[in-house]
């Protein structure tokens, strides 16, 4: 092999000095040989990857991991009975709206720890040329929904610093102050009446009849509840509901009957959002957070509003990209690693290797050192999204990227992406992905944030409440339950929205969306949902391989570049050669994905979370 890269290496590196004598050099070499082999400088033009052709179907015999396939529509879910739920709605003529609205609520049921009526998520929603495909939308247009929760009007900076003035981790993740006005309710209902086609009744109908007659517990749901017994059983609620057999949860394959809930919900089918914010169930809500303490008051829960938002956009490698924008990182970090990534020849220097990986993890690096700085809640603070997705950024921050060796953290700041704004612009959470075939898409991440939320049941309504406010920066610098450091634009105010790592992702091709995707995973969501973007349009895999592939992680502090089992050890040792602290921990992200090529639907459930169904009619 040496003999064969030696004069292709030589020829890019004359002056260069490099040792054949130690591997990990020859990887640097062959980076350095690959990227300066590139026309125009080592920034100028995108390279193309014109061996990926979106009209050939990404689908081999080489391949060892296969796509569900279907002709009409599919859904990917994190839990098989949601899935089944919202391709039912797209067998009777719904469009993907509709079966994403169902699949949300359902989740609300099936998968208590993520699944939700008391947290709150994102929503990307791409509306087919089709004239009947979308209700209150132009056909071809894409809407981001932010239906994150808000602080309470009581909230404020440093409600969550103890005496010494030290972040109370215990207050801003397990007490109800913890709790953030949710924004599921009135987001989900919301998006069925603008873009749906069923009523708000059908839409709930499967949830309602699978809380009040009860689901078999699988292996996840049990082991969960088991994790978190000690905590859950500080309320009341939440014992009686998911421990009802003395203590403990119902046995795999036994029923899950969620009585309260079942009320909840029907309270929603009968009265719309209404229900949750000012009538029965607001009701319960209120007389629980008085008898705990909690902040949420009558004012909060009827002033919450979701928000139509306009989705941040890119251009990969011939891709539109769009994803989520503040008050998530998510979309505009995918763009901007995008942006710093897309000069480089990912696809030869190949999938995983230590040069690729370098690559991506530099990204990483800078990536997230701005979001610590420069992202929060775009209507409290001047984020500089345009500026941060900018090409010209991007090019400006890739000259800091050392071909050769890692940067430590401790070198790298966040960056002043402000000169370029232009005028005028858990791990327990979950992910779910619709198409159908009208042209309609759908990405959705929603979450209570941590596994179960704060653990708390609001008593009489079945409703888990979320820790949210734990997104906030408690104190700026201080890290929150997942590592990620926030700063002053991140801090606590009344009314706030608190930033998040969740990033629905649509992909589109001449117009036509191509990819839907996104993951749970706390800090990890963007970095999982970048890799299969790369994997897909750099490495050419089919949306199944694409999602089975190992994956890596850096999000700048702690400053160790995070590997799932599985990377080679010959790539471990040339990565720590290039000066990288590596740790290997639990597998990363539980992606949904659905992708559309040659008139077919190929999509995939992610195998690290154990429940997930893809499924197409």
């Amino acid at each position: 092999m040496k003999n064969l890269l030696r004069p292709t290496l030589e020829k890019a590196n004359v002056n260069s000095g490099i040792s054949w004598l130690r591997p990990a050099n020859l990887m640097t070499a062959l980076l350095v040989a690959v990227v300066t082999a590139f026309p125009a400088g080592p920034w100028a033009e995108p390279v193309s990857t014109a061996s990926i052709q979106p009209e050939k179907a990404i689908l081999a015999d080489r391949d060892i991991f296969h796509p569900v396939i279907a002709e009409n529509g599919m859904v990917s879910s994190q839990q098989t009975l949601a899935t089944e739920a919202g391709v039912a709605v797209l067998r009777q003529g719904g469009n993907a709206i509709d079966a994403a609205v169902t699949v949300g609520f359902t989740l609300a049921v099936t998968l208590p720890r993520a699944g939700n009526l008391g947290g709150g998520g994102f929503m990307l929603i791409h509306l087919g040329r089709d004239e009947q495909s979308g209700i209150d939308g132009k056909p071809g247009q894409t809407v981001a929904v932010d239906y994150r929760e808000t602080a309470p009007l009581t909230a404020a900076k440093d409600m969550f610093l103890d005496e010494t003035g030290q972040a109370d981790t215990r207050e801003s993740r397990y007490s109800y102050r913890a709790v953030g006005v949710p924004g599921t309710v009135a987001g989900l209902t919301m998006i069925l009446q603008k873009y749906g086609t069923i009523s708000l009744e059908r839409a709930l109908e499967p949830a309602i009849h699978l809380a009040e007659n009860g689901f078999p517990v699988d292996r996840g749901l049990y082991e969960s509840l088991i994790v978190v017994k000690k905590r859950m059983a500080a309320s009341p609620a939440s014992l009686e509901i998911f421990y009802p057999n003395e203590g403990m949860p119902p046995a795999i394959g036994e029923l899950l009957i969620q009585k309260d809930l079942a009320w909840s919900l029907r309270q929603i089918a009968k009265h719309g959002a209404a229900a949750f914010y000012t009538g029965a169930i607001a009701e319960k809500l209120l007389s629980d957070m008085s008898a705990h303490q909690g902040l949420i008051t009558a004012r909060d829960l009827a002033g919450y509003q979701p928000v139509i938002r306009e989705p941040v956009r890119g251009n990969y490698r011939g891709y539109e990209i769009l994803s989520m924008p503040p008050p998530s990182s998510g979309g505009v970090h995918i763009i901007q690693m995008l942006n710093l990534l897309e000069p480089f020849p990912i696809a030869e220097l190949g999938h995983n290797t230590a040069a690729t990986i370098h690559l991506m993890a530099q990204s990483m690096k800078l990536a997230y050192a701005d979001r610590a700085v420069h992202l929060g809640d775009p209507d409290f603070a001047p984020v500089p999204t345009r500026g941060m997705i900018s090409r010209t950024y991007a090019d400006e921050l890739r000259a800091l990227i050392d071909l050769k060796r890692d940067t430590p953290s401790a070198r790298i700041s966040a960056g002043r992406p402000l000169p370029h704004q232009l005028p005028a612009e858990s791990n327990q959470t979950t992910h779910f992905s619709v198409m159908d075939n009208r042209g309609n898409a759908v990405a959705n991440t929603y979450t209570l944030n941590l596994s179960f939320g704060t653990k708390m049941t609001a008593a009489g309504t079945g409703i888990l409440l979320n820790n949210q406010m734990d997104d906030f920066s408690a104190k700026p610098g201080a890290p929150n339950a997942y590592g990620l450091i926030g700063g002053e634009f991140n801090a606590i105010a009344p009314g706030k929205r608190m930033l998040s790592s969740m990033s629905p992702t649509l992909v589109l091709h001449k117009g036509v969306p191509y990819l839907a995707t996104g993951s749970p995973g706390g800090s990890r969501i963007i970095t999982t949902t970048l890799q299969v973007l790369m994997n897909v349009i750099d490495h050419g895999m089919n949306i199944a391989s694409a999602t089975n592939a190992v994956r890596v992680h850096h999000q700048w502090q702690p400053d160790k570049l995070r590997i799932e089992s599985g990377l080679g050890l010959d790539t471990i040792r040339l990565l720590e050669e290039m000066g990288y602290p590596i740790e290997t921990r639990d597998a990363m992200g539980g992606t949904q994905s659905v992708l559309f090529q040659n008139g077919l639907f190929f999509g995939a459930s992610d195998p690290r979370r154990t429940g997930g169904l893809t499924l197409g009619y």
